[in-house]
């Protein structure tokens, strides 16, 4: 009896890898007719990808890209990498209904984001979509620019001790803005990032972020076990626990202190000093839990984290950016210092209002060209849930398809001179000639970025406060910067500058 046993296990063994060998033989018959580096038995082109150095990773894939253009293959070990970079064919990825699944890369961000608006798929995704858009209505964000207005200040006061014409590192101080905007403004509560440089939520959030950066790039930290006992690993999960204690903690205080303020049920709009009540992204998610959809406090803890993870680290890339660009290009500079001047009549004190902020047009289109340059996302990562063409060539399910922003803002057929830095590229005449997938700094299609908006009008408010105040001068040539595209897009030396007071 044991060895029919025996023969039967043997059996569904040899069938089962039968059936693996087969789907992953058509998958490699497919994938390497598409032109690419030599991959070696196993490894793939692990034995290049891994072994780089962080900040020559962004340069590998340039080379890459300018090598085997429009389409190329990656294996990493047995994954097969499809990298696209054409409008036309991102268009193709972009608007199915069908791939809107996230590669598993961004499962490494699941201990600390779950299965949020960012990582979820299918069903769950399409409705907790559904529910947070409405977060994101111009009424919603009207609300939020005296948040903007008053980060900015702060920011733009301490700037103030460093607007002596000495090189310093601008992107941490422009970092700890963003994260004290969108503490308020998700969470509707304060961390003083720009002033408590000790804040434990603050240290954890920066260590969270670059240890999951680290085991994305590191092979033998990618197995959940062995990153559990790793260093990296109980590090991690210590840092979590502050970042998730401190978010839980907010949910409970919000909840209780929405319970002692509500008449006839609702909370009503003005305080007791007949001030407006400011509205956080979770006092929506709450009010939608009492309302509609029923939330769990760990699905909303869910949202709040996902709003928290990208919506600093992305716009303190963005902005940064931007400085850059105009501190090597001061007659762009001086375009938007004039346009703001008109605006605000030398006030420097006035906070813009939201229709400021629509009138800031040319500063517009100064953030969108650095966009297309320099995009805060460089990458964006699907798994095919089912076979798709692609230029010619069949793409098997279970490939990850790598969308390269970075180079489709850099396409030559759709951008002449694609490395000059022109503002006027985003004229409504130029923009209506351009291909509608040319320039997706936002991703596009449904899972385009619900918070698009949001960034757009935070950046013009926090860009317009330090270009009232400061002249912008840039002490290292673009062409010397060393890209790092790991989380978002930024110098891997950070962004020295100089400011002077106007």
């Amino acid at each position: 009896m044991l060895g029919v046993s025996a023969l039967l296990l043997a059996a569904l063994v040899v069938a089962v890898t039968a059936i693996f060998i087969s789907r992953m033989w058509r998958i490699w018959t497919e994938i390497d007719k598409l032109p690419g580096e030599m991959a070696l038995p196993l490894l793939g082109n692990t034995y290049r990808v891994f072994f780089l150095e962080r900040e020559d990773f962004v340069a590998y894939l340039d080379q890459m890209t300018k090598t085997y253009w429009p389409l190329y293959r990656v294996w990493l070990g047995f994954q097969p990498d499809v990298h696209v970079v054409k409008p036309e064919h991102i268009e193709k990825i972009m608007t199915s209904s069908e791939l809107i699944t996230k590669s598993h890369v961004y499962h490494f961000l699941e201990p600390w984001l779950g299965q949020g608006l960012l990582t979820s798929t299918g069903a769950k995704w399409h409705s907790r979509r559904k529910m947070i858009t409405p977060a994101f209505h111009f009424s919603i964000l009207d609300n939020f620019t005296e948040v903007f207005a008053e980060k900015s200040e702060v920011l733009v006061d301490i700037l103030k001790t460093k607007a002596d014409g000495e090189i310093f590192d601008i992107y941490p101080y422009i970092t700890r803005c963003a994260l004290d905007i969108i503490c308020e403004t998700a969470m509707g509560t304060s961390v003083n990032a720009q002033k408590n440089l000790e804040s434990a939520y603050v240290t954890s959030i920066y260590r969270v972020g670059e240890i999951t950066v680290r085991r994305i790039l590191s092979p033998w930290l990618q197995s959940d076990f062995v990153f559990r006992i790793s260093p990296s690993g109980r590090e991690f999960y210590k840092q979590l626990k502050v970042l998730h204690g401190f978010s839980q903690k907010v949910i409970q205080e919000k909840k209780k202190a929405r319970m002692t303020v509500k008449i006839d049920g609702k909370t009503p709009q003005y305080d007791e000093l007949g001030r407006k009540r400011r509205v956080a992204f979770l006092d929506m998610l709450l009010t939608e839990s009492e309302q509609g959809q029923k939330l769990t406090d760990e699905e909303i803890q869910e949202e709040v984290d996902t709003f928290m993870f990208e919506g600093h680290d992305t716009t303190t890339a963005g902005m940064t950016w931007v400085l850059l660009l105009l501190g090597h290009h001061p007659e762009i500079q001086e375009k938007v210092y004039a346009e703001l001047r008109d605006l605000f009549q030398d006030d420097p004190k006035r906070q813009p209002t939201m229709q400021d902020l629509h009138n800031m047009k040319y500063l517009e289109m100064v953030i969108k060209e650095s966009l297309r340059l320099y995009p805060s996302v460089p990458f964006i990562a699907r798994k095919a849930t089912q076979d798709v063409e692609i230029g010619g060539y069949n793409i098997p399910e279970g490939t990850m398809l790598t969308m390269n922003i970075i180079h489709t803002h850099r396409d030559p057929d759709h951008w002449p001179d694609p490395e000059r830095f022109d503002p006027d590229r985003f004229l409504p005449e130029n923009i209506q000639k351009r291909h509608p997938f040319a320039f997706v700094p936002f991703s596009g299609g449904p899972r385009n970025c619900v918070g698009q908006k949001f960034a757009i009008l935070e950046e013009k408010t926090v860009l317009s406060y330090i270009l009232r105040h400061f002249r912008v001068q840039t002490v290292e040539r673009l062409e010397d910067l060393k890209l790092m595209g790991e989380l978002v897009l930024r110098p891997f030396s950070g962004v020295k500058l100089r400011l002077w007071p106007r």
